[in-house]
């Protein structure tokens, strides 16, 4: 049986047939829809974690219990994993496992580029390059046979174009692999200093034993056309080098690259008049070539940054763009910002908070990262998942000791402070902090696609499951002073953040509780918010002066007709969070009847 299937599908279906009865994952583009689709097959246990870190963990638990396992996160989170992932790398399995590490070059939706294969070299553990939604299925279930016959976790590197285009995919029969024996070793899973030595040892003897597959696997392989040409390549870059040169050129396509196969490189290299090495971010691959004494070109001419499309390739080859590429006239393309949605509950919130002075707002990852721009030019640092109340205490410190006046306001969200903003925030007390903790609680992870969380009330496969309340948790750590408000009220927001900044030398937080537009609302919604998303706002243009107030809140769904000079309220988009009505100085916008 075919079928079409974007790669972040396919894993999902590669684990399923290679038998993996245990996966786990924090949501993150372009990673996120790896455990929306192996939470659908019903073999499959599978959970969303409050972060890698504890996902990755749980997968460890799991492998070593007897399960084939499986952890999917994007290229960060990979760095919030790490604790765990290096020691995996000395024990070893038991039953087959498997990080999935979704990077970004281009970073659409992320805060670095960094490159992930680093990691399974540092880790010292094997590593597959799939470039397709075939290879996505073929590897996850080679990956498995590999983590079990040479005993080592598995990374698959991805990248943002193999998560999310779609090829054709031949689906199989799933392999019910029965459950492992757990053997009660502690030499091999207690990573005490005199296991641990002795396991280091087996690690580079894993190595060893792994560089003589790699020279064989079908996954490394070579394709001749024309010999003046001859590239390397992994995953994605494959088909953008085959897509600019065609048969004007060879191939080395290397899908199995930790580590890579010496042999196979120079024997290609010989065959070919000049190398090109294409691969996005670090010269991974280029630095081994180039350790082998082998001439190539790879960073020199290639950018060191950004996707290597076909354009890119043969630009940067031959100096000049391909008449063969499609091209468009950018001059055509308007430029627009990216805004919060009609509706959004983190609208309100950022327009006032953005009018305050002497301070700085330290913020976080999430869809409110937006109000670092205009109108609200309401956040200015953002710096990894769950660090705004780390990165507030600590500037908070350092204006302290200036005697400035300088307040901090340190802003995450729902999921963020269950990820690792609850550690975060837990320094600011332990350490006497007097900043200013806001959470976003809009009842969902919403930059991601509304993934669950602890304190959405159901799990991955959306079943009823303890809703873990924000309140009770802040003040339970011992926070005097908790505010919970409705941040579309702006008079509420103006006096809570006035109260906090009146406490002069103790921490406070705020929590701004209201649904994300978009989430489709729970029982247990509908029960807290009452008429929630039920009313539209309108515009009296007979009273409406043109002062353009109600367009500083930055909702899409006001529009001003620059000929009447008059703004009206796109009535589809309009939700009635009413931020326009309190912001309009003549009462020209009203709840309509």
């Amino acid at each position: 049986m075919s079928k079409l299937m974007t790669g972040n599908e396919a894993l999902a279906r590669g684990a399923y047939e290679a038998g993996v009865r245990f996966a786990a994952a924090y949501p993150g583009t372009p990673s996120t829809e790896i455990l929306e689709n192996l939470a659908t097959y019903d073999e499959i246990c599978a959970e969303w974690a409050p972060n890698e870190k504890v996902a990755l963990e749980t997968v460890i638990g799991a492998c070593f219990a007897g399960a084939r396992s499986i952890a999917s996160m994007k290229h960060v989170g990979v760095n919030v994993a790490a604790d765990p992932l290096f020691t995996w790398g000395y024990t070893g399995v038991n039953a087959g496992g498997v990080i999935i590490s979704a990077d970004e070059p281009g970073m659409f939706s992320s805060q670095n580029e960094q490159d992930n294969r680093n990691y399974a070299k540092s880790a010292k553990i094997a590593m597959f390059e799939p470039a397709d939604s075939q290879e996505c299925i073929d590897m996850l279930k080679e990956a498995y046979e590999v983590s079990e016959k040479f005993d080592t976790p598995v990374m698959m590197r991805l990248t943002t174009r193999v998560c999310h285009s779609k090829s054709i995919v031949n689906l199989s029969e799933r392999n019910d692999v029965p459950l492992k024996e757990w053997d009660k070793n502690p030499r091999k899973y207690v990573t005490l200093p005199a296991n641990a030595r002795v396991l280091r040892v087996k690690v580079e003897e894993r190595l060893d034993a792994l560089k003589e597959y790699t020279e064989t696997t079908p996954f490394n392989r070579a394709e001749y056309n024309d010999t003046k040409i001859g590239f390397i390549t992994s995953g994605a870059c494959y088909y953008f080098a085959k897509e600019a040169y065609g048969v004007k050129a060879s191939y080395l396509k290397l899908g199995f690259t930790n580590p890579l196969p010496a042999n196979l490189i120079k024997e290609f290299c010989s065959k070919v008049d000049i190398v090109y090495i294409v691969e996005e971010n670090d010269p991974y691959i280029e630095e081994f070539v180039r350790a082998l004494d082998i001439e190539c070109h790879g960073k020199d001419i290639f950018p060191k940054w950004g996707e290597m499309t076909p354009d890119v390739i043969y630009a940067s080859i031959e100096k000049t763009n391909s008449n063969e590429i499609i091209d468009f006239d950018k001059s055509k393309v308007i430029g627009r910002a990216p805004t919060f949605c009609a509706g959004c509950p983190h609208r309100g919130f950022f327009y006032k908070l953005g009018k305050k002075k002497n301070i700085m707002i330290s913020g976080d990852i999430g869809c409110y990262t937006l109000a670092a721009g205009g109108p609200y030019n309401a956040m200015d640092t953002t710096i990894c998942m769950g660090a705004a109340f780390s990165i507030g205490h600590g500037a908070q410190r350092v204006f302290n000791m200036g005697d400035t006046g300088k307040r901090v306001v340190s802003v995450l969200g729902d999921s963020t402070f269950f990820h690792t903003g609850i550690n975060s925030l837990t320094n600011t007390l332990y350490n006497g902090s007097n900043t200013i903790n806001v959470i976003l609680d809009n009842r969902i992870t919403g930059m991601t696609g509304h993934q669950q969380n602890p304190g959405s009330g159901f799990n991955a496969k959306l079943e009823p499951t303890e809703m873990i309340d924000i309140e009770t948790v802040v003040r339970a750590l011992g926070f005097k002073h908790v505010f919970v408000i409705d941040p579309n009220i702006l008079e509420e927001v103006e006096e809570t953040l006035n109260k906090c900044l009146a406490i002069e030398n103790e921490p406070s937080v705020i929590i701004t509780r209201w649904p994300c537009v978009l989430k489709k609302l729970s029982d247990a919604d509908l029960n807290e918010f009452e008429n929630i998303f039920q009313e539209k706002s309108i515009v009296d243009e007979d009273k409406c002066i043109g002062c353009k107030v109600c367009l500083k809140t930055g909702c899409p769904a006001l529009i001003f007709n620059k000929e009447t000079k008059k703004t009206k309220i796109n009535r589809s988009q309009c939700v009635g969070c009413s931020v326009c009505r309190q912001v309009c100085p003549v009462k020209a916008i009203s709840k309509e009847d």
